[in-house]
């Protein structure tokens, strides 16, 4: 069960359809586990594994961070990556100021990933070792 909760971000982006067909496969697992027969009911064996639908799971894996950040019971780091709309004196004049939304931050993952993969290091000059040394390692 954890490798589906792997990549919650794309599993709350993908069509119905295709959670349904990831569901099935989650419902196989729980007999499986349990030891039921192919035509047992399910829903039993989920309960007793503490176990939700797979939209519901996903769901409930991207909003425990976001409430643990914005109730400051997440490290700080997390926590100041989050922006209110209405913090924005740009977008303070939008109707979006009056709501609850949060700014998603701009990322550049090339420069998280040239000092930690193999494929993408730069050639080992000073300068170069320098800037490796400062790159956080997030594998």
């Amino acid at each position: 069960m954890t490798r589906v909760d792997y990549c919650n971000v794309v599993l709350a982006s993908l069509p119905q359809c295709e959670l349904q067909q990831l569901q099935t496969v989650v419902n196989a697992a729980a007999r499986l586990t349990a030891g039921a027969q192919k035509y047992d009911h399910v829903t039993p064996l989920l309960k007793d594994l503490h176990s939700r639908p797979v939209p519901e799971r996903s769901t409930y894996k991207l909003c425990a961070p976001m409430f643990r950040c914005l109730n400051d019971l997440a490290p700080q780091y997390l926590s100041e990556l989050l922006q209110p709309v209405a913090d924005l004196e740009s977008r303070q004049r939008l109707r979006s100021s009056s709501t609850s939304q949060l700014v998603v931050p701009c990322m550049r993952r090339s420069l998280l990933l040239c000092g930690t993969m193999p494929s993408l290091r730069l050639t080992q000059t000073k300068q170069h070792k320098a800037v490796q040394n400062r790159v956080p390692t997030i594998f």
